[in-house]
């Protein structure tokens, strides 16, 4: 049995089947526990020491049981679905970067500012740090970093 994966949104589509929303209903309370259990009094308002050494699969987590959706890439590495995408940030291992991407023509750039915003507020309750900025070619992305 192959281990769980938030989408990242630079893979496949994941499946839209009541099971691959059961794996992300479980994985997503799994974190909840988790925070409960070690993070003492802050409890699930703040991310878990095992988040941090992997911020963009636990930011994927959130965004993908949120219901928010990620894109997708084909077997060329074409876009073929808007919706978010978590990387590695551009300061390293303290931030992850969240950005809104589709196919060429799809529309994304229009959406980003909305969907960008509707991705922090999905983050920030759960104790992420989120800053909308403007990069090359105007485009907005989101940067996440760990409370401080």
């Amino acid at each position: 049995m192959a281990s769980f994966e938030p989408a990242t949104g630079d893979g496949p589509q994941p499946p839209a089947t009541a099971a691959r929303a059961a794996e992300v209903r479980t994985a997503y309370e799994g974190m909840l526990q988790i925070r409960r259990l070690v993070n003492g009094p802050a409890g699930t308002a703040v991310p878990a020491p095992w988040e941090l050494s992997r911020m963009a699969r636990a930011v994927a987590l959130v965004l993908e049981a949120a219901g928010i959706p990620p894109s997708a890439v084909d077997e060329q590495g074409r876009r073929t679905r808007t919706g978010y995408r978590v990387a590695p940030g551009a300061a390293g291992a303290a931030t992850v970067e969240v950005t809104w991407l589709g196919p060429p023509g799809g529309g994304a750039a229009e959406e980003e500012q909305e969907r960008l915003t509707a991705c922090a507020a999905a983050l920030e309750p759960l104790g992420w740090g989120c800053l909308l900025y403007r990069g090359p070619r105007r485009r907005r992305f989101l940067e996440v970093e760990a409370p401080r």
